[in-house]
């Protein structure tokens, strides 16, 4: 006799997929924020990426939890008049981003690290809070896009309200590319298959291509660290891969001294300064270095079931919106996932891609597990056929 899972528990084996690839980035900041040369300051743990990280763990989880109790066809656009758009909260996700992307080019409110001026730092009495407006403007159009392409219908292949919502991208997508190309692209991407996969006719993507190519090619000739990051990937062995280059180099010989079984965990040596954003975009080096190639496959496992899963809301999902809804929130997490592989091993160029729910930070953290508590929310409300 088989047994056949319900939606619920589609729904838990998600939460808990997410949840167990949080914590796992719980323990590798940890890890590799290791110090054997400072001193904790209790009165200053927040100021510490490893004790932060442990709050933005707890609250992430609040949040998956609380969405996915949510009924997420609240984001859905019922109607065309404007009252249905300005109640919507895909709408509202998208002009604030559109505000937040603008205030955090002003020098005087952005915040530059890395030569990069993307975080907004917000004070919260003795602490102050990053938030990365990219981050939030990508999952407004994970949202937007499926409400407004299916409020349309069939309107979806007129040619105009196709250039229309390409307008809408291509503003976000310019404000990203001014400080972020990686994600910018990314953005992109994602947002042009979503609209594929909601029904835009194909000849119409031609229109923009075009005008994304003209844009990324003067967002990288524009930007000397850029093309320097280009060249070291076109040729390793060149002059501007011993400092463009120098991370991913560092990263691989973390990974290939990881070996089957790895160093074990907090045996990692690559931490002590020689891999620079080893809690971030290049956490996995350091996964592979401690865990070997049988955590790397670990890992690996644990995405790919995520994606398994996903496709399974996906297909039982008996609602347009939240079909497509769904899908783009699994294309999201899980491209971004390769992406951030591809960069670590050097299949791809350097990016500033984050590897989804195991990088330090709050921002992603936060709007990842609110992304899986709606997809949560789909599996619960859809009925078992």
């Amino acid at each position: 006799m088989k047994m056949k899972l319900t939606n619920e528990t589609i729904a838990n084996m998600t939460a808990c997929l997410a949840v167990t690839l949080m914590a796992l980035g719980v323990v590798f900041v940890f890890s590799a924020s290791a110090r054997i040369d400072v001193e904790y300051d209790i009165s200053r743990l927040y100021s510490y990426p490893e004790f932060r990280q442990i709050v933005f763990f707890l609250a992430s989880i609040l949040i998956l939890f609380g969405l996915a109790l949510i009924n997420y066809k609240i984001l859905a656009l019922r109607s065309s008049n404007w009252k249905g758009w300005i109640l919507n909260p895909s709408v509202w996700l998208v002009f604030v981003s559109i505000i937040l992307l603008v205030i955090v080019l002003i020098p005087r409110f952005g915040t530059e690290i890395n030569y990069a001026r993307r975080w907004l730092r917000i004070p919260l009495g003795p602490v102050a809070i990053s938030f990365q407006p990219s981050e939030l403007a990508k999952w407004s159009l994970v949202l937007f896009i499926p409400a407004v392409s299916v409020m349309l219908g069939e309107r979806i292949k007129n040619f105009r309200v196709f250039v229309l919502l390409c307008i809408i991208t291509g503003l976000i997508v310019s404000l990203i590319v001014i400080e972020d190309f990686g994600t910018a692209a990314f953005v992109a991407l994602i947002s042009l298959v979503i609209l594929f996969i909601a029904g835009a006719c194909w000849w119409h993507f031609l229109t923009p291509l075009p005008i994304l190519a003209v844009v990324f090619t003067l967002a990288i000739v524009s930007s000397p660290e850029r093309l320097e990051r280009i060249k070291a990937f076109v040729n390793p062995d060149s002059s501007a891969a011993q400092t463009s280059g120098y991370q991913v180099r560092q990263s691989l010989i973390a990974i290939s001294t990881g070996r089957i079984l790895g160093k074990g965990l907090g045996g990692g040596i690559s931490k002590y300064g020689h891999l620079p954003e080893d809690t971030t975009d290049f956490i996995f080096a350091i996964i592979a270095e401690e865990l070997g190639f049988v955590g790397v496959c670990f890992v690996i496992l644990l995405f790919i079931l995520f994606l398994v899963l996903g496709i399974i809301i996906i297909r039982r999902c008996n609602d347009n919106f939240g079909k497509l809804l769904a899908f783009g929130i699994v294309l999201t997490i899980t491209s971004q996932a390769v992406m951030n592989l591809g960069v670590v091993t050097r299949l791809l160029p350097t990016k500033g891609i984050a590897l989804p729910f195991i990088s330090a930070g709050g921002t992603h953290l936060f709007l990842t597990a609110a992304a899986v508590g709606i997809l949560m929310s789909i599996s619960r409300r859809t009925e078992n056929v």
